[in-house]
């Protein structure tokens, strides 16, 4: 059973144990680069905007249990599976916010850091959000998949550290290994600095 696991576990769900619809989930090797990123430290609050299966959120609760974070998510199917992998992992900390970035964020705490895996369209109204509520050392992760969002962003965020990641999975077949590749994946990153 999936909640007899030990609490590490948590830290590298395996993408088949996560509920989810037409595969849309940050996949374990992309997620554990994320939370690196991230580094969410006890008391501090997360923002997961367009957070999808919610793996991100439970992911980074599991790791910092003193910290609070917001799985942020418009579209309902997803939301029903945030809380069916809550039920799977169950994480306390986790609060979800049911609706569109970044009109639902006006009443979140602030942020100490945050992760975009989702826009619905907004990518610059939420940047310019999150910038303004970042303090000084707050740290932005963002996922994309598409060229035209990593071009919004860069154009946002000329500071940002942009990162391609190709990832291949084994596979048995056969009595043979092959390798089976992963949608490459954007990761930038941004920390709010002095004059950035």
């Amino acid at each position: 059973m999936l909640n007899d696991r030990p609490r590490d576990y948590v830290h590298s769900i395996a993408d088949a144990d996560i509920s989810t619809t037409g595969g849309l989930l940050t996949q374990r090797e992309v997620r554990l680069l994320c939370l690196a990123e991230l580094n969410l430290q006890p008391n501090e609050v997360l923002w997961d905007i367009g957070a999808g299966s919610g793996s991100i959120s439970i992911s980074a609760a599991h790791r910092q249990p003193a910290a609070t974070v917001y799985a942020i998510e418009r579209r309902p199917q997803m939301v029903g599976h945030i809380r069916e992998n809550l039920r799977r992992f169950p994480a306390p900390n986790v609060q979800i916010v049911e609706g569109h970035a970044p009109e639902v964020c006006a009443d979140l705490p602030s942020p100490h850091a945050v992760v975009v895996g989702g826009s619905g369209g907004q990518l610059l109204p939420i940047l310019h959000h999150v910038r303004a509520r970042l303090p000084l050392g707050g740290r932005l992760v963002l996922l994309f998949v598409t060229l035209d969002n990593l071009h919004q962003a860069t154009h946002a965020l000329p500071t940002a550290r942009v990162v391609l990641l190709q990832v291949s999975v084994g596979v048995q077949t056969a009595n043979a290994l092959r390798f089976a590749a992963q949608n490459p994946i954007f990761l930038m990153t941004w920390r709010h600095t002095e004059g950035a």
